[in-house]
């Protein structure tokens, strides 16, 4: 009897983290509109700056979503065979420059307020400060099991918790702003909150335009990889090798390997040296020394 494979507890798993992430989702939305609407109302930049930043999370969640969906739902049509992996990535380009923007845009308006800080009301910034950190952390609740399970999922869950570090900025700036009167409170946490937001919008743009430009993942040295398919027994030369990343978490290899012996035996070999560097989505094609074939390309 063939052996099988069972993928109830996979689905079922799937099914586990896309009702979790929709939930996340669905309070990050409603509590970005509560800092939004209260942010324009006290013009705090703070709770501006957070709200944006806040946003963001929503996209890593629709990103994380997608993969999540693709990667149960498999291929969309036979013209895709990739399906809408690439989604995630031209998503992630898009947070990246929304993440830029609104670093842009922060600290053009802190630079603005230099010298005529408007009066913020302290209380308000506290309490809906306070309602964020409760968001964010219900939402780290929902996906901090399912985040060892998924790369996706642990992109998003990851945004959630460096969000909570804007949200206790904010409750700072209220505090300080509540004690002290100072109203300079809360254009320097909105700055801090736009400084911590923008190297990591850069770093999140860079790393999918590398996906997008088709480079070689940087945590895979190519010349060392040409190496060790070389160095396989029976390969005489390694050509035509590329490796791509086609979403974060799944890089893609191809690989040309002439050889000299058994060619089942290169095969299985050189796929295991791909494998042990998390290749194992590779394609290997075994040629037969030159002169090896006859005119009619039969070898």
């Amino acid at each position: 009897m063939g052996a099988g494979h069972d993928h109830g507890h996979a689905h079922g798993g799937a099914d586990v983290r896309v009702s979790r992430m929709v939930l996340g989702a669905a309070i990050l939305a409603a509590f970005f509109v509560v800092e939004l609407v209260t942010a324009l109302l006290i013009d705090s930049i703070a709770l501006l700056a957070d709200a944006g930043h806040m946003l963001t999370d929503l996209v890593a969640m629709f990103m994380g979503l997608t993969a999540v969906l693709l990667a149960k739902h498999g291929p969309a049509s036979a013209s895709r065979t990739y399906g809408w992996h690439r989604a995630e990535v031209f998503t992630a380009v898009a947070n990246a420059v929304l993440l830029l923007g609104v670093a842009g845009f922060i600290l053009y308006e802190a630079v603005e307020r230099l010298g005529d800080a408007p009066d913020v009301p302290g209380v308000p910034m506290i309490v809906v400060a306070l309602a964020g950190l409760a968001a964010n952390v219900v939402v780290m609740l929902l996906l901090r099991s399912s985040s060892e399970d998924s790369l996706a999922v642990k992109g998003a869950y990851m945004e959630v918790v460096a969000d909570t570090v804007g949200s206790v900025g904010v409750l700072i700036a209220g505090i300080v702003t509540v004690t002290t009167r100072w109203p300079y409170a809360d254009v320097v946490v909105a700055v801090f909150v736009a400084l911590w937001v923008l190297p990591r919008a850069i770093s999140l743009a860079r790393s999918a335009l590398r996906i997008l430009s088709e480079s070689s993942p940087s945590h895979i040295d190519v010349d060392e990889l040409r190496t060790a398919l070389a160095s396989v027994r029976g390969v005489t030369d390694v050509h035509d090798l590329h490796v791509w990343t086609l979403v974060p978490g799944r890089d893609m290899a191809t690989a040309h390997v002439t050889c000299s012996g058994d060619s089942a035996r290169v095969l299985s070999d050189t796929r295991a040296v791909l494998a042990a560097r998390g290749l194992e989505h590779a394609t290997v094609q075994v040629e037969p020394p030159e002169g090896d074939c006859d005119e009619h390309g039969r070898c």
